[in-house]
């Protein structure tokens, strides 16, 4: 408990298949605090049961995060020390867990985070691709239309560019990606840590012309070379929009805005406070 008598929010990584991946400070977190927020208990039940924890065990998910992140502020500001878990991996990536954190610091409630799994991090130390500067950019938009928009917005991107995909779209988000960057250096790590691993390296055209060489079973995590590694592209239309209409843009494809300004002020090689000074005057 800190100096104003709040509980303390954890966010505690979980593994993301192999669960020798657990740190040992993880585990006693888990073991200590008043009660664990995790986005589907039963999974995470697996996971204490496995580690001999028994803790009160709180549904927190994308669909009840304001009605359940509310009640979870409400314990830490009396006192209770709760852990924020995720499925797998780092919580708030790609997580709900990020609302829960900006609420308790909001709160002025100490936020740990723990460091961990993460399978962004783990699939870029092998693709063979640049590690020096990247961008993570988690799942894309589900519809066809928004996920092209979204990709010709990041066709200019310097760096490498991470993704998650789903087994049952990558076919086709494949395809959206060679169409908005042309031929790239691409790794596809599928199931990482676990059993049937596979790290598949090449490039996009060669993958679009043989997409039955991937199993299309499990998690995926796609690590594409940037702008400066591929080959020119006609079809990709050069931006002649502002950054209003740029951030605009972003926010319609469900980037929050801080994000969008973020990557807009990426995109056009400026500062982000200009970007924001801007788009909010």
């Amino acid at each position: 408990m800190n100096e104003n008598n709040n509980g303390t929010l954890y966010l505690v990584p979980t593994p993301i298949g192999n669960l020798e991946d657990m740190t040992y400070r993880a585990v006693r977190i888990l073991g200590e605090v008043d009660a664990i927020a995790a986005e589907d208990t039963r999974h995470t039940g697996i996971l204490l049961k496995h580690f001999d924890i028994s803790k009160p065990l709180i549904s927190y998910h994308e669909h009840n995060k304001e009605e359940k992140g509310n009640a979870i502020i409400d314990m830490l500001l009396d006192g209770k020390n709760i852990a924020c878990v995720s499925d797998a991996g780092m919580p708030a990536i790609s997580d709900p867990g990020a609302d829960l954190a900006s609420k308790a610091i909001a709160h002025h409630i100490s936020v740990v985070p723990l460091p961990g799994a993460n399978a962004a991090l783990t699939a870029l130390i092998a693709s063979d691709l640049d590690t020096k500067q990247f961008t993570f950019f988690g799942f894309l938009p589900k519809r066809g239309k928004h996920r092209s928009d979204a990709l010709q917005l990041m066709a200019k991107q310097r760096g490498t560019l991470i993704f998650y995909e789903a087994p049952h779209r990558l076919q086709e988000v494949l395809q959206d990606m060679y169409d908005a960057f042309g031929n790239r250096p691409i790794t596809i790590a599928r199931e990482l840590t676990k059993k049937f691993e596979t790290f598949l390296r090449s490039d996009l055209s060669s993958i679009c012309n043989d997409l039955e060489k991937i199993t299309y079973k499990g998690e995926f995590v796609l690590v594409i070379g940037g702008s400066e590694t591929g080959e020119a592209i006609d079809e990709v239309p050069q931006q002649s929009m502002s950054y209003e209409e740029a951030v605009a843009e972003l926010v319609d494809l469900g980037l929050p805005k801080k994000e969008a300004i973020r990557e807009v002020a990426k995109r056009f090689g400026v500062s982000r406070r200009e970007v924001y000074n801007i788009v909010e005057r």
